[in-house]
């Protein structure tokens, strides 16, 4: 199953357009992990058990674990998503953007060594920099192009000579010159919901990976007014640190359910709407 089936078969089968990201930083951990050598891996297997009711799939942002030394817990985490819940996707937030030599490395990385579904890339360099991703032709690569930080309207936004902002242009190339075998999606904030109206209007039903809600602050009815697709689905829109973090007492997995479960509905009052 390709990334792409696999994405659909989760919003369908899930009713459900949250992904949750997976960001494990110590200091936020409940206390009964304190100390413990393997804590990022239990916090993060509570975290995707938790969860996985509510959601299409999980995202792990690869820094956080390299920065606690951590990638084999990843690898354990991966692993276990595989194993106890295969029809959820894992998209490996990395954001690698270097030469080709250098990025076939990064794409062994993501796609053989942690086997991940999708891993998320920086398009500055242009194609050559992301064809060893493109190469794995049953992976997802997700491109970022409007973020959702507020230093993203720096280089973004600027003005190119046919007067479309940056974004619009990366936001071309993926959909219609670099998306040969159908696996493509865009990265585009929740934080901008205008310009995620004009990212959808241009690419029709590419999917679109969303950041921002939650710690963040976007807000879900305008994300979900700008970014739905055609079927009403089109959107994997991410929650990381208000899940995670919900509690940091005993009822931390039952927190991390309730947020969950909550912005579920909360994505899905909207749709209706």
């Amino acid at each position: 199953m390709t990334f792409i089936d696999k994405l659909r078969h989760a919003w369908a089968s899930q009713d459900s357009l949250l992904m949750v990201g997976l960001d494990p930083n110590l200091q936020r951990f409940p206390a009964e992990l304190a100390g413990k050598p393997d804590a990022v891996r239990v916090f993060c297997e509570g975290i995707v058990d938790a969860t996985a009711p509510y959601v299409c799939g999980f995202k792990p942002q690869i820094a956080y674990f390299a920065a606690l030394r951590a990638e084999d817990q990843l690898l354990d985490i991966c692993r276990y998503i595989r194993g106890r819940y295969p029809h959820l996707p894992i998209v490996l937030d990395a954001k690698r953007g270097d030469i080709g030599s250098t990025a076939t490395q990064y794409a062994r990385e993501a796609f053989e060594r942690y086997e991940a579904d999708a891993v998320t890339v920086n398009p500055y360099m242009g194609q050559d920099s992301l064809q060893p991703y493109l190469d794995y032709t049953d992976r997802g690569v997700v491109v970022l192009c409007r973020t959702s930080n507020p230093g993203g309207a720096d280089l973004q936004d600027l003005r190119l000579a046919d007067g479309n902002p940056l974004y619009l242009h990366v936001a071309d190339r993926v959909a219609h010159r670099w998306n040969a075998h159908g696996q493509c999606a865009l990265v585009v904030g929740a934080t901008v919901p205008d310009e995620l109206a004009q990212v959808r209007a241009r690419v029709g039903d590419l999917p679109l990976l969303i950041p921002g809600i939650g710690a963040q602050g976007g807000d879900i009815p305008a994300t979900v007014r700008a970014g739905r697709a055609s079927d009403g689905t089109g959107m994997m829109i991410n929650s990381s640190r208000a899940v995670l973090y919900a509690s940091q007492g005993a009822d931390w997995t039952q927190a991390a359910a309730g947020v969950a479960q909550q912005t579920r509905d909360a994505i899905r009052a909207a749709l209706s709407r």
